[in-house]
């Protein structure tokens, strides 16, 4: 039997189920297989996504962690208005100036990016069919934050959390999404737009829908390569990933420093 009593002060057994699961959608993915499978998923059917299921999504970006628990982000959720169809003509017409200004300065076409079966061709592919269908994106929300104090490097906590809920809740729940920091071009015009007030901080652009592809194993460095222990770069004698764990180069090459 399903326990539905609150659980008061420190978990000591296995986490019970709540009412509150009742009134949400069926989660068809464990929180860790989610978050070990949760891709950038740029390409979507265009199938529209439900509001319960927004609300779900959303639900879980507001359960996420911030300063003070004083909970300063908002989401301005956008799906097949008047105003959401303007905002993204003017989030995707930015979006593919960035990405052929990328795609040239990175050499996307050249070295590896002429073989149209290796991963930096394939990653040309799905950028490119991202952008140029950017409109197409069944939902697109822009998480904000409400800033409280003068902005330091640290206010993206209150803000960046709630983001990963939201692609995990979106994973759970057989959608997808991506985030991406395209609003930027367009700022001034999506306040405008949308009444965003000038002292809010627009933090992302997210898209929503059901992926075209699938979702699989995301790829990452070696964990010895990214976990220390007891100083920097010491190796962590535990920090060994899972049989059958694949792997990917991407990233800054090792001793990269970047100059503040």
């Amino acid at each position: 039997m399903r326990s539905t009593s609150p659980t008061v002060g420190r978990q000591t057994g296995p986490v019970t189920q709540t009412p509150l699961a009742d009134d949400l959608p069926a989660d068809s993915v464990g929180l860790l297989e989610g978050i070990t499978t949760t891709r950038a998923i740029r390409r979507y059917t265009g199938e529209p996504v439900p509001p319960d299921a927004l609300r779900a999504m959303l639900f879980a970006a507001t359960r996420a962690p911030t300063g003070s628990n004083r909970q300063p982000f908002r989401f301005v959720v956008l799906t097949d208005g008047p105003k959401a169809r303007d905002a993204k003509a003017l989030i995707g017409a930015v979006a593919q100036r960035f990405w052929a200004a990328k795609r040239e300065a990175d050499g996307y076409d050249s070295g590896s990016g002429a073989d149209e079966s290796s991963p930096k061709a394939r990653m040309a592919r799905s950028m490119q069919e991202f952008v140029d269908n950017f409109e197409r994106a069944p939902v697109l929300i822009l998480p904000c934050l409400i800033r409280y104090r003068p902005p330091t490097p640290f206010e993206g906590a209150s803000v960046y959390p709630a983001c990963q809920n939201l692609l995990l809740a979106a994973r759970a729940l057989g959608y997808g999404g991506v985030l991406t920091e395209w609003h930027m071009g367009v700022e001034k015009e999506l306040r405008a737009l949308l009444g965003i007030p000038d002292d809010v901080f627009m933090a992302a652009t997210i898209t929503v829908g059901k992926p075209a592809g699938r979702h699989g194993t995301v790829r990452r460095r070696p964990l010895a390569e990214l976990v220390y222990e007891e100083a920097w770069e010491q190796p962590a004698g535990w920090a060994v990933d899972p049989a059958g764990t694949r792997f990917t180069s991407a990233g800054p090459p090792k001793g990269t420093v970047v100059t503040p």
